[in-house]
């Protein structure tokens, strides 16, 4: 083989080597960061994974706020009006976070289908709902309020 092609022949394996590495780091790393949203029916279907970070939206179910008495720790439900799924979180939650109002949980699963959240969002005043909420909302056939539409 004449040298040029054989030097050619390298680079252009060093850079189909090189750009496929890269590629397969950057999708490995995006794999690990993809949070996906289910709503309670979905949730409460066994729609959603155990064990990997998911968000679930919903409204506060009225009367399902449990605060500790010495520490941080907060249980709640969060429901689609069809379903509800269990929220366990502990931390400072949101200063627009109540009963009745609609929030989204982050975390994981566990095996008993009570969501260990990692962070609450709540919406920021009265006209907003997330728009994953409402969607959810809207697909089980109820509005904020709980009312069948």
């Amino acid at each position: 083989m004449h040298p040029v092609r054989k030097q050619r022949l390298y680079l252009v394996l060093f850079i189909a080597l090189f750009s496929s590495i890269a590629i397969g780091l950057v999708v490995y790393a995006l794999r690990g960061n993809i949070n996906l949203f289910y709503p309670p029916a979905d949730v409460a279907a066994g729609m959603a994974p155990v064990g990997q970070p998911i968000r679930v939206g919903g409204m506060v179910l009225e009367d399902s706020l449990q605060r500790s008495a010495d520490s941080l720790a907060i249980r709640f439900k969060l429901t689609d009006y069809q379903e509800s799924v269990a929220v366990v979180y502990e931390g400072i939650l949101p200063d627009l976070f109540a009963e009745g109002q609609g929030a989204v949980a982050s975390g994981v699963l566990n095996d008993e289908g009570v969501l260990e959240a990692s962070e609450i969002l709540a919406k920021h005043d009265e006209n907003y709902m997330p728009p994953e909420v409402t969607h959810a909302l809207e697909s089980s056939g109820y509005d904020e309020k709980g009312k069948a539409r």
